[in-house]
């Protein structure tokens, strides 16, 4: 990765944070929101067969400077760089997502941080789409952090750290990790199989969220799903220019490219 600076002041206005600067948990747990509030998931670049880079001036430029969302080793690179601007200490690890795969076929391909503070350690993991926490997670088994209906919880399973979540009534193991801290190396390797590899569920599915003021907004494939509270409104993207407009509207980007983009998942876009 590239020594480039991140660019504090065009980040803080990027995710519009008038508030304090100190690196405490008020401040790490407002900073963590409004990163998500602002910056989208979304991994379209991969579809769209372009260089997913980490490179922390790229990833600025794209995240903030374009005004475009990413997937997680983007969010949490760029995150990560802000938070150690501002004098806080994140470490990165990596963890294997496990809501949809058993451990044992899932890759170690999620990254997300732990900061300490104080005496206390958090979890924070600004790149899990539409199961991200919204605060700061304690690194304490069983401590809850609530958002609203939503409820993040760590657990212990033998040497690993199992991320859990009831989410619209729904309880569900979303990661697990070590916690051992990896190097920027290894991000690097998971970043380029996630983004390359033909069978990457991120070669395979469109996957976007937006957080809004009650709730969320979540697409898969062509299924979009808006959150207000616990009630949730489907519906169904009827082509590619429909997504377009959904970016515009729900996003807060235009990317014209997408009205020609190759979906496997959706066998009207391939």
């Amino acid at each position: 990765m590239s020594e480039d600076a991140l660019d504090l002041d065009a980040y803080l206005e990027r995710i519009q944070w008038r508030g304090a600067l100190r690196p405490d948990l008020a401040s790490l747990s407002g900073l963590l929101l409004a990163h998500m509030m602002h910056i989208p998931f979304e991994n379209l670049d991969v579809l769209l067969a372009r260089p997913v880079s980490l490179d922390i001036g790229r990833v600025q430029d794209k995240l903030v400077g374009a005004r475009r969302g990413g997937y997680c080793f983007e969010q949490v690179t760029l995150f990560a760089a802000a938070l150690e601007a501002l004098g806080f200490a994140p470490v990165r690890h990596s963890a294997r997502v496990v809501r949809f795969l058993p451990p044992d076929r899932a890759p170690r391909t999620h990254m997300f941080l732990t900061v300490p503070l104080g005496d206390r350690t958090y979890v924070v993991d600004p790149g899990l789409g539409g199961y991200a926490p919204r605060v700061p997670v304690a690194l304490l088994e069983g401590a809850l952090a609530c958002a609203g209906d939503d409820v993040h919880w760590m657990v212990r399973d033998g040497a690993h750290w199992v991320l859990r979540a009831r989410l619209a009534d729904e309880e569900m193991d979303l990661w697990r990790s070590t916690i051992e801290a990896d190097n920027l190396v290894d991000f690097e390797m998971a970043n380029h199989y996630t983004a390359t590899y033909p069978q990457s569920i991120f070669r395979q599915r469109l996957m976007l969220r937006a957080l809004t003021p009650d709730g969320r907004v979540t697409v898969l494939n062509r299924d979009v799903t808006m959150w207000h509270g616990r009630q949730a409104q489907v519906a169904q993207l009827a082509d590619r220019r429909a997504l377009r407009a959904l970016l515009q509207s729900h996003l807060g980007f235009d990317l014209p490219e997408v009205e020609q983009m190759r979906v496997p998942g959706v066998p009207e876009w391939t």
